[in-house]
């Protein structure tokens, strides 16, 4: 099984399942609420009791003693808690041992040209490549015109709760931030002793108070794929769906690629921001990419 180690915190179990127990209210199980209640959510004994383990125990899975818990546990405990799939593959992770792994070698994130050669041939859709802490390796002419409004767009959440940028750019500005730190909580499951993820949570968890909020809350979800609405300073109002693959070549990265509905508005601003962005002398021939390479343990 693999493990975690929260970037900011060493009971990461106990972490995430007090911020889900939080988060319910004894009605929304089917408990009679009774008594004052000193906390939000539902008690450590109504979590017992529903997932059908001793308070005792539950206390000591949440306290971190309880080091062991078996997956039949770890199934009633998430069925209590009401977690989605993406959440329960998270617990699993979290739940085991956490011995501290042999650190890797530093190493330059790197997209393969191929890949990059890839993105210059999409010249009417955004795309471009995410490595695992979020950091945008590689993209195409139009996607660099698309975040063009952001003083360094070489990090989405660096984008989302340092930049300015951010509060027009996302038209929903508060999903876009949930889900983009969802997408890291899952990262940091799956890969804690990537050196850059923990940078990057430190960093954001000292500048801004936002991401310690959501960060708190311990939300689990992949980037797979969803809608979007931006406001670009050039076009106006956009509306684009977004799809991400990932590169088999370098499974720790993945592919975005976003595109509008052929036909509306969307598409036909999508489609000046490209000719607004052409090379001059010849717009089939891409922008140079800007992107950063980001470093990755």
């Amino acid at each position: 099984m693999d493990t975690d180690r929260d970037p900011t915190a060493e009971n990461v179990m106990g972490d995430f399942l007090r911020a889900r127990r939080a988060r319910l209210r004894p009605e929304d199980v089917g408990v009679a609420s009774t008594g004052r209640r000193r906390v939000p959510g539902l008690r450590r004994e109504e979590v017992a009791m529903l997932a059908g383990v001793s308070t005792d125990y539950y206390t000591r899975l949440e306290q971190g003693r309880e080091r062991h818990p078996s997956p039949q546990i770890l199934e009633a405990v998430a069925r209590v808690l009401r977690l989605d799939d993406e959440a329960v593959a998270h617990l699993h992770r979290v739940a085991g041992p956490t011995p501290r792994r042999v650190r890797r070698a530093q190493r330059t994130e790197r997209v393969a040209p191929p890949l990059r050669r890839l993105l210059d041939t999409w010249n009417d859709t955004p795309a471009f490549v995410l490595g695992p802490a979020l950091d945008i390796l590689a993209r195409n002419r139009l996607a660099h015109a698309l975040f063009a409004d952001f003083t360094h767009a070489d990090n989405l959440l660096r984008m989302a709760f340092l930049d300015p940028a951010a509060a027009h750019f996302y038209r929903d500005w508060e999903r876009a931030a949930e889900a983009t730190v969802a997408t890291l909580r899952q990262a940091a499951g799956i890969d804690p002793d990537n050196e850059r993820l923990c940078l990057l949570v430190g960093e954001l968890s000292m500048k801004s108070p936002d991401f310690r909020v959501l960060w708190a809350r311990h939300d689990v979800r992949g980037k797979t794929h969803d809608a979007k609405l931006l406001h670009h300073t050039q076009v106006g109002d956009l509306g684009v769906h977004y799809e991400t693959f990932t590169v088999n070549s370098a499974p720790a990265q993945q592919l975005v690629v976003y595109q509008a509905e052929p036909g509306t508005p969307s598409a036909d601003a999508l489609a000046l921001l490209g000719s607004l962005s052409a090379v001059p002398g010849d717009p089939s021939v891409p922008a140079p990419d800007t992107a950063t390479d980001a470093i990755r343990d």
